[in-house]
């Protein structure tokens, strides 16, 4: 079984993307990498070189910023990334620069590869998610976080990202997948109050703009980190590879996880799905096989 990791980056140092730590949270269980590195403000291209030479892969990009609908030019810079691995892989395991797996899954992952390389219903494996608010001591609850993700696909490129690279289709129908006890570490929300705002109006910028992309990125000055939905304390561990940068925290942010700001509508739904662990009206690009 041979396995191929793929993502992409651009200004990750600009917006503060712990990219290194998501790439190597998955160099372990792969044999290459490629990283479709964007032209860049900053030193993103030599920060990615310098990770992993033997076994990174560096694709340098262009984006098109001009494919604002519904964030496609992520989709087209991530298919950039996958149709650049050889055909001698059996998997390939997607990562974005925010996300980390956990070394604890690395065991259940290569199992759910080697048991479903060879079984032609599977075209992916399904990865539960935690998305980390403010500090690493908060994760989101709300209905606003999706809950599971493909995050790793076989090698045929039928398959595509789909619209802003959060998931994939292949000949756009969604991918039969069996769900793995492993989880995604989502840290896109962990970033000094400062940073999170330049990042947030950059992201604007790749959906939205005229007037519309004017009206976001004003909106974003006043982000405040206790606008959320609901919050959690974590009570888990994080990857041994964010231990660095969990030591170099320098901000705080007061977030009170009692204080859940809903709709009524929301505090309805959120009520249901605490009572019955089930999440009405949820959207699931894929189809889970038992």
């Amino acid at each position: 079984m041979k396995v191929c990791g793929f993502t992409i980056v651009r200004n990750a140092i600009k917006f503060g993307y712990p990219v290194v730590e998501s790439i190597q949270s998955i160099l372990p269980l792969c044999d290459k990498l490629v990283v479709a590195v964007g032209e860049s403000e900053d030193d993103t291209l030599a920060l990615v070189r310098s990770i992993d030479p033997e076994k990174i892969v560096v694709l340098e990009t262009v984006w098109d910023d001009s494919l604002r609908q519904g964030g496609k030019v992520l989709a087209v810079e991530t298919n950039k990334a996958f149709d650049a691995i050889a055909s001698e892989y059996d998997w390939c395991i997607y990562i974005q620069a925010d996300e980390v797996f956990h070394e604890n899954d690395y065991p259940k992952i290569i199992e759910a590869m080697r048991t479903y390389q060879d079984d032609s219903k599977i075209e992916g494996l399904l990865f539960k998610y935690l998305h980390f608010w403010g500090t690493f001591d908060y994760v989101g609850v709300s209905r606003n976080w999706y809950r599971h993700e493909i995050r790793v696909v076989k090698n045929d490129k039928a398959v595509r990202s789909y619209k802003d690279a959060q998931g994939f289709r292949k000949n756009n129908k969604k991918l039969r997948v069996k769900k793995i006890d492993a989880t995604v570490f989502h840290y896109g929300y962990v970033r000094s109050p400062e940073v999170i705002k330049r990042k947030i109006s950059n992201f604007h910028s790749l959906y939205y703009e005229g007037e519309h992309l004017e009206k976001k990125i004003e909106l974003s000055k006043d982000f405040d980190y206790t606008q959320i939905n609901a919050v959690r304390k974590f009570a888990g561990s994080h990857p041994q590879i964010m231990k660095t940068l969990i030591s170099r925290l320098n901000w705080h942010v007061e977030i009170d996880p009692s204080k859940a700001k809903f709709s009524l509508k929301e505090r309805i739904l959120f009520a249901f799905e605490k009572v019955f662990n089930y999440r009405l009206f949820e959207y699931k690009n894929y189809k889970v096989l038992n």
